[in-house]
C-alpha cells in the first residue's frame, strides 16, 4: 500500500477533473465542426460493418436491452451494451479516425459513449457536443505523457487511454463535479485493458477495445456517482497507470495539463481514406503514385521503404508474416501488403481487405518483394511519413516520398470528402441512397436537438 504521506495534495486527477468541470468547449469555434465530423465518420464505419460475423458475435454475447441505438440494428441495448457494440462495429475495420501524436482512435470510444449516455439519461445535444469534446481531448492530451511507450510495453493505447477519455466526457455530458470525476478516474484505472497479442495472427480483439473503453468509461462513472470511491493518484501513483502499462513512473504529466480547457487539441484529430493501419497511409499514396506510372508489375525486382523504428512491432516484424498476412484483418497491419495492394489495384479500401483478396498470388509475391530500412531522424509519432523505392529487374529506380498522411492535419479531408466516405460507408452496410440521406441530415442536427435520439434510424 502507497505511503499516504507521500501523496500529493492535489493529484493529476484532480487536475484534471477540476479542470473538465471548468471548461467551456462549446466556446471553441471548432468544436461544432470536429464534433459534426467525427460522428458522421463513426456512425458510417459502423453502419458499414454491421453484417461482419464479429458485430452479430457481440449483439449474440448481450442479454440486457434498453433504450440505447446499435447503429444498422433493430435491437436497442442498455447503455454498456449500446456502447460496446458501436465501439467495436466503428473500429473493426479500422477506418476510424486517428489522433497523429499518439496515435490513438478517439471517435470510436467517444462517440458510442457519449451517444449511449446521452440516449440513456435524455441529454441535449449540446450536452452531447461537450462530452464529445472533452472526452476527445483527454484521450488526446494522454498521449503527451510517455509517448509511444504504452504500445511498446504490449498494449493498445486507445484500450488503455479510452477509458479515460470515456469518463472525462461522459463526465463532462452529465455535469460532475471534481469528486465523483476523480473517482471514477480512479475507477477507471482498474477497468483498463487491451494487450496487442492480435498482431500475431490477425484475430478480432483489437476490434473490441474501443467498446470496451467506451462501456467501462461509463460503468466507472456509474459507480463513482453512486459513492464508490477509486485512487486519485491513478495516473502518477507508484501502481498507477503509466506504471503499469507503460512501464514507466517520468510521465510528463505538465504537458497533458497545460492549457487544458483553453488549448483545443482535438480539432487536430485525422481521418482515413484507407481501411487499414494509419501509419500504412502515406506508404500507400507513395504506392499508388508508382502505379500511375503504368508500368508491369512484373517488371518490379526489389521494393525498399524507410521506417520508423517506433512501428517495426507492429507493421513490419516479423517480416515474413507481414509480407504474406494470414487474413484480411492482419493484412490492415502491414505495410508490404499495404504497398503491393495499392500499386495492383490502385486503392485500400474496405474491399482490397476481403481475406479473398489478400490471398491473390499476385499481391502476395509482390508484397514478398517489399523491405524496409529504419530512417533514424523520422518524426514519428508526431508525423506520419511514406517513402517507397522501387528497383526494377533493368537497373531503373522509382522513388517517392511523402511527408504527411493523407486526412492528417498537412492534409486534411474536405467535408466533401467525408460525406462521400461516409455514403459510401452506409452504402456497403447495405442503406439505400434515401436512408444514408435522412441519417446524414439527422447528424447535422444532433448537436441542436433538445434530446439526442438515433432510434429513427435503428433497423
Amino acid at each position: 500500500m502507497s505511503d499516504t504521506h507521500s501523496l500529493p495534495a492535489v493529484s493529476i486527477s484532480q487536475r484534471l477533473a477540476q479542470g473538465i468541470v471548468d471548461a467551456r468547449p462549446e466556446q471553441s469555434p471548432d468544436a461544432r465542426a470536429t464534433g459534426r465530423r467525427m460522428l458522421l465518420d463513426i456512425a458510417g464505419i459502423a453502419i458499414a460493418a454491421r453484417a461482419q460475423p464479429y458485430v452479430h458475435a457481440c449483439l449474440e454475447a448481450l442479454d440486457q436491452n434498453g433504450p440505447c441505438t446499435v447503429f444498422g440494428h433493430a435491437r436497442r441495448l442498455g447503455a454498456e451494451g449500446a456502447a460496446f457494440v458501436n465501439g467495436t462495429a466503428a473500429h473493426g475495420e479500422d477506418f476510424d479516425d486517428t489522433y497523429e501524436g499518439g496515435p490513438v482512435h478517439a471517435g470510436v470510444v467517444i462517440v458510442p459513449a457519449l451517444l449511449a449516455t446521452a440516449e440513456r439519461h435524455g441529454l441535449s445535444g449540446a450536452d452531447f457536443l461537450r462530452g464529445l469534446a472533452v472526452g476527445a481531448e483527454v484521450m488526446c492530451r494522454l498521449c503527451a505523457v510517455a509517448p509511444t511507450k504504452v504500445h511498446k510495453a504490449g498494449f493498445h493505447p486507445t484500450a488503455i487511454f479510452g477509458v479515460f477519455g470515456a469518463v472525462a466526457g461522459i463526465g463532462a455530458a452529465l455535469r460532475l463535479g471534481a469528486q465523483p470525476l476523480t473517482d471514477a478516474f480512479g475507477i477507471a484505472g482498474s477497468l483498463s485493458s487491451g494487450i496487442i497479442e492480435y498482431l500475431a495472427d490477425g484475430s478480432w480483439t483489437k476490434r473490441l477495445h474501443p467498446g470496451w473503453a467506451a462501456q467501462s468509461g461509463y460503468r466507472a462513472v456509474r459507480l463513482a456517482m453512486v459513492g464508490f470511491k477509486g485512487p486519485r493518484t491513478v495516473f502518477e501513483g507508484s501502481h498507477g497507470v503509466f506504471h503499469g502499462f507503460a512501464n514507466t513512473l517520468d510521465g510528463d504529466f505538465e504537458a497533458m495539463l497545460d492549457g487544458f480547457g483553453e488549448k483545443w487539441i482535438w480539432p487536430g484529430i485525422a481521418f482515413k481514406p484507407y481501411a487499414c493501419g494509419t501509419m500504412c497511409h502515406p506508404y500507400i499514396d507513395c504506392a499508388r503514385e508508382f502505379g500511375k506510372l503504368g508500368l508491369d508489375p512484373a517488371a518490379i525486382a526489389a521494393i525498399e521503404c524507410e521506417a520508423a523504428e517506433g512501428v517495426l512491432h507492429r507493421l513490419w516484424e516479423p517480416l515474413a508474416l507481414k509480407q504474406s498476412p494470414p487474413n484480411g484483418y492482419a493484412a490492415k497491419f502491414s505495410v508490404p501488403y499495404a504497398v503491393a495492394v495499392a500499386i495492383l489495384r490502385g486503392d485500400a479500401g474496405l474491399g482490397e481487405y476481403d481475406d479473398e483478396i489478400v490471398k491473390d498470388p499476385a499481391i502476395v509475391a509482390l508484397a514478398r518483394k517489399v523491405t524496409y530500412v529504419v530512417d533514424p531522424a523520422n518524426p514519428y509519432p508526431r508525423q506520419f511519413t511514406g517513402h517507397v523505392k522501387v528497383t526494377l529487374t533493368d537497373g531503373k529506380v522509382h522513388e517517392f516520398r511523402q511527408g504527411y498522411f493523407k486526412g492528417g492535419v498537412d492534409h486534411p479531408l474536405g467535408d466533401d470528402e467525408l460525406t462521400r466516405k461516409f455514403q459510401a460507408n452506409c452504402a456497403y452496410g447495405g442503406l439505400a441512397p434515401a436512408e444514408s440521406q435522412a441519417l446524414l441530415a439527422h447528424i447535422d442536427a444532433a448537436f441542436d436537438s433538445a434530446k439526442v435520439d438515433f432510434s429513427p434510424f435503428a433497423r
